[in-house]
């Protein structure tokens, strides 16, 4: 198949772009204009300004299927959130429509279908609008909702086992006691390559999630045991001091920590790993393994 995946050049992107090459698709990777020229067979895209079907039908042509694997954690002036996750997604499921493309997946995220955050509510919007496209007939599709996504490259992989390494362990009370099921980025790419394959007809919301969940505090202390160091001395930051830091967070664009990433890490973020197994063919890779089989690699 000749699948357009969008947003490539990111961390789950690339992972889904390399295993749907393996796996024989001819893939066309839609990145920003400074990434364009580093990879074949691309196509620019601007998820802050492509916010029209007008705007993506030339991209469509002879595409098979198209993945949105785009995201932004806060918004920007250069990002807005509710462009990325909302209006441009829509403008293309539209234009996934016109152009009779035969199978879309959005890369989503657990919790997004109650959480109020701004990042789960447009990205809640965007699987609305795809899901009745889909109730409509007009067009095949699957939502993905990970856990937290974790694999060498990414941001809060590298994030967490930083925070692994540390001799003294101090977040928000709230966060150390959420519940979070890791998910190998490996895992998600397989599914993805799964979905398209010639067998998969299923259709709708699948949560993808690793084998257990976990404490935060706990998945933390497993990362620095995996690494081979000894247990750290855990701290929970007061509930002042947590409100106080995000807040000052909220005052500087573009740092990733603030009031709403707070909310977030703070919420447990956990399902049944059933039909994403169904979907892979095997367990996914226990939060124990992670270093191992998503990490060092």
């Amino acid at each position: 198949m000749k699948v357009l995946v969008c947003g490539a050049k990111g961390f789950i992107g690339g992972n889904i772009s390399r295993a749907l090459k393996q796996a024989g698709h001819e893939v066309i990777a839609g990145v920003s204009s400074r990434h364009a020229n580093a990879l074949p067979n691309s196509v620019v895209v601007d998820y802050a300004k492509d916010t029209t079907a007008q705007a993506w039908l030339p991209r469509l042509d002879n595409v098979d299927a198209v993945i949105n694997a785009v995201g932004v954690l806060r918004t920007s002036s250069s990002r807005p959130i509710e462009a990325v996750h909302q209006h441009t997604p829509i403008a293309l499921w539209d234009a996934c429509v016109q152009a009779n493309i035969k199978k879309v997946i959005q890369i989503s995220a657990l919790g997004a279908e109650t959480s109020q955050t701004q990042y789960a509510r447009t990205k809640r919007a965007a699987d609305h609008h795809l899901m009745t496209l889909a109730d409509s007939g007009k067009i095949s599709h699957n939502i993905l909702r990970p856990s937290i996504v974790f694999g060498k490259g990414g941001a809060s992989s590298a994030l967490f086992m930083n925070l692994a390494r540390l001799p003294f362990l101090v977040l928000p009370k709230p966060v150390l006691r959420a519940r979070v099921q890791p998910v190998s980025v490996l895992n998600l790419a397989e599914a993805i390559v799964a979905l398209l394959g010639p067998s998969f007809v299923q259709q709708g919301i699948i949560s993808c999630t690793g084998a257990e969940p976990v404490l935060m505090s706990d998945f933390i202390a497993s990362l620095r045991q995996q690494c081979g160091r000894r247990p750290a001395s855990v701290l929970p930051l007061p509930d002042s001091l947590s409100t106080l830091s995000a807040r000052l967070g909220d005052l500087v664009p573009g740092v990733p920590w603030c009031t709403e990433t707070m909310t977030m890490l703070a919420t447990n973020n956990e399902d049944s790993c059933a039909d994403f197994e169904a979907l892979i063919g095997h367990t996914p890779v226990h939060y124990s393994e992670l270093v191992a089989k998503a990490w060092n690699i």
